[in-house]
Parts: structure tokens; sequence; C-alpha cells
């Protein structure tokens, strides 16, 4: 029967992912149905909290979008792309990093991929070099963000945890996923230099140039923000989120300035959930007062969307998978928990695998790592295997991708014959192996 229901899970993340994130969501709540009214298990509690800590965020980050804080800091981006267009392939995976870093989602680079195939062009350097690293990049950058729902996620599933040991924050978290995610992504970065052949020898390139018209498409547009002047709200805004970022790490660095309350007999510091939940509503009710934000069009901006959309997949997808481990739970321990102890990558494995089914680090991360935790995994060991969270590349349906795939006018940046040979294969797998090896091995010698 637990085979059978296992089954049952897999194929609604199968399905879902073929309708999108909302798909994933709705789907898993057939699973859900499946699993409680054919087979019997009690309901499980969805992540109410993580649900509730990514809205905050998201809803912050969508006000500073529409107050033009994200076009400030990609017009600041694209200046120094520029100011070096030699070093496009070191510097384009550096700066979508950065602007994920700082908001806390991937969707926000989308505007820079044409700008990073412009200047690849210009320097006659072959696009798919900076651009595949640059999509890898954002989204390796998901689990350095203070501020990104993957982050967010592994804070309270850790803080949940009532185990003993190392107390793991967000400051001690993003001490080991920061330098590794950057170790990461620097190690891509140097080995995407050489990748594939120069554009002079391409013959594939070349024979789209000998096309008139060809050579118009890949030529004659250029992508720019240079040109762009922005109302000083907009400065604002960008300088009002940074200040809730930092706010949101000294409180997590230093728990005697929050107020602490009795839980169980003992007084404890706020929790973080909490703390980031109340600051990044005062970022953006300081944005939208401030920086005088249209309120009406804050939900209808790309980066609203796409958390919504992240909330609703990690809502499904976390209640149907918690619904089955809580119902076999002590089988799964006498099964399962002498190897994951033993062999801790193996949750890796699981974790990188299961981020492709579901799409989302964060909703990787709620439906396996609360199950590692019951299976004995030390909080430590999720921590550093935090980047296998990112394992959505192995195919090319990621929206970023896929942008980078239709930005490349040159087309080097492109789907092999055999779909698995395609551009972000080998930088992704480059990126998050390396980036795994420096996290593990920072938590083993400093924790």
């Amino acid at each position: 029967m637990i085979t059978i229901e296992f089954i049952v899970i897999i194929l609604c993340l199968l399905v879902g992912t073929r309708f999108g994130g909302m798909g994933l969501g709705l789907i898993s709540g057939v699973g859900l149905f499946v699993l409680t009214f054919v087979f019997g298990l009690e309901p499980g509690k969805p992540p109410v909290d993580v649900m509730l800590t990514i809205l905050a965020v998201i809803g912050c980050a969508a006000t500073l979008q529409t107050a033009g804080g994200l076009n400030v800091m990609m017009q600041f981006a694209e200046k120094l792309l520029r100011r070096h267009p030699q070093h496009i392939t070191l510097l384009a995976p550096f700066t979508t990093w950065t602007l994920t870093f700082l908001c806390g989602t991937g969707h926000v680079v989308y505007t820079m991929f044409p700008i990073i195939a412009d200047i690849a062009l210009k320097k006659h350097i072959r696009p798919e070099r900076p651009m595949a690293v640059a999509s890898i990049a954002s989204q390796m950058a998901i689990t350095a963000s203070p501020v990104s729902v993957a982050v967010v996620s592994l804070v309270s599933i850790i803080g949940a945890h009532h185990g003993v040991g190392q107390a793991w924050g967000i400051l001690e978290i993003l001490a080991v996923s920061v330098p590794a995610s950057l170790f990461g992504v620097l190690i891509a970065a140097l080995w995407s230099l050489r990748r594939g052949k120069d554009l002079a020898d391409d013959p594939a390139f070349q024979a789209r140039l000998s096309d008139p018209k060809q050579r118009d498409y890949i030529y004659g547009a250029s992508e720019t923000l240079m040109d762009q002047r922005f109302p000083r709200e907009a400065y604002w805004s960008t300088w009002i989120f940074f200040t809730g970022i930092l706010v949101v790490v000294v409180l997590g660095a230093l728990p005697a300035l929050r107020p602490a309350f009795e839980v169980k007999g003992a007084l404890k510091p706020l929790s973080m959930n909490l703390v980031i939940q109340m600051m990044m509503l005062i970022a953006g009710a300081v944005m939208l007062i401030a920086c005088k934000v249209n309120a009406s069009a804050i939900s209808s901006g790309a980066v609203f969307k796409a958390g919504m959309v992240a909330i609703f997949s990690v809502f499904g997808v976390a209640w149907m998978s918690d619904t089955f481990f809580q119902a076999h739970l002590e089988g799964l321990k006498t099964a399962l928990q002498g190897v994951v102890q033993s062999h801790p990558w193996t949750y890796a494995l699981v974790l990188f695998l299961v981020s492709k089914l579901v799409n989302s680090q964060a909703a990787a991360l709620t439906a396996v790592a609360p199950m590692g935790l019951m299976l004995g995994v030390e909080p430590k060991m999720l921590v550093a295997f935090f980047p296998a969270s990112y394992g959505y590349f192995i195919l090319p349906t990621y929206p970023s991708d896929l942008a980078c795939i239709g930005f490349d006018r040159s087309g080097t940046t492109r789907i092999g014959k055999f779909i698995l040979n395609h551009s972000f294969i080998l930088p992704g797998l480059i990126g998050v192996s390396c980036a795994c090896a420096a996290s593990y091995t920072l938590v083993r010698l400093f924790f």
C-alpha cells in the first residue's frame, strides 16, 4: 500500500508540472483527496507559517517592482556590464546572481538576458557562454537570498525541529549558503569561458549570417535600459527595500534584540518567521506611502504573480507529501533511517530529483526536508546540501531557461537534438555540485 500511495504522489507531481506551478498545486489536491478518501490517511498539515512568510516577502518585492526599484537595479547592472564587455562571461552570471540575491526571486532578471546577448554579440563572444550560466546563476542565488522563498522555508523547517546541537538561524544558514553559491557560480562561469566554438568558427552561426534577413535580425536590434530615467521615488524604494533586508539579517544575528515570550515555561525570542513577515510588511508599507505607489498595480506585476504561483504550489505539494510521510513515519524510519544517517548524500539526491519534479526549490524543500529530519538527518546536513534543491535545469523547461533561448538571437543557446544535451545542463551540474561541495566543507569545518 505504501508503494501504491507513493506512486500516486509521483503521478500527481508529474502531471502537475505539465501545467506549471498552479497546476502543481491544484493536482496535488487531487492526490491529497485520493490519499485521504481512498487510502484512509489522516490529512497532514499545510505549511501555513511558510506560506504567510512567502506572502509577506512577495508583497514587499512586488511593491518594489511597482515603485520602479527593480528597474533601477537592472540599469545599474547594465552599466557595469557595458563598461567591461570583454568580461561578459564572468560578469553576467554574478550580475544575475546579485539581482536574485537582493530580490529573492529569479524572475526579476529576464530584462537582463537580451542585454547580455547584445553585449556578447558586439564583442563577437558566443552568447551561449554568458547567457546559459547567467540563467543558472539567477536560480542558484535563491539559496543565498535572505528574502527568497527557499531560505524562508528552510529557516521555518529547521526552526520547527526541536532537536539538540547547533541552532540554525537565518544568519548561520546564509553564512554557509552565500559563499557556497558564489563558489558554484564562479566555477561554472570559468568553465563557460571556452565552451562551444567561437562565432567565427561555428558553421551553423555562419550559415545564418549568410541570409541577409537573419543577419539583420541577429545584429539589428539593441536592447538597453541606459537611456531611461526614473523618478526619485524609484531610488527611494530601492534603499527602503535594502534597509528591510538589513534589519532582518541583524535581528536574525542578534536574538537579544527581539522581544522574548514564554513558550512552554521558557522565554524564547520572537520567531524569525514572524520577524521576516513584520519587516517585509513594514518595508512594503513605507514604499507604498513614501514612493507614491499605485496600490492597485502591485498585484498585476510579474513578481507578485510568480510569487502567488509559488505559494500555491508549496501549499498543495507540502500538504500532500506531509499526509503521506506522517502516516508512514514509523515504517519509513525503520526502513530508511540507517541509510540516510550513514549516507546523507542520499538526502541530497532525493532533494535534487524532487526539485525537478516540482520545478521549485521551496516546494522541494517543504516536501523533502521535513522527511529528512524525521528520518534522522541532522539539521546541519540540510544546510550542507541546500544547493541540491536546484535541479530543475535538468530539462530545459523552466521559464528563465526558455527566456534565455528566446532572447539569444544568434541561436547558440539552444535545446539539443536529444533534449538533455541543452545549453544549461553542464553549467548547472558544475555549479550545483561545486556549491554542494563547498557548503558541505563549510559545515564540517565551522559548525
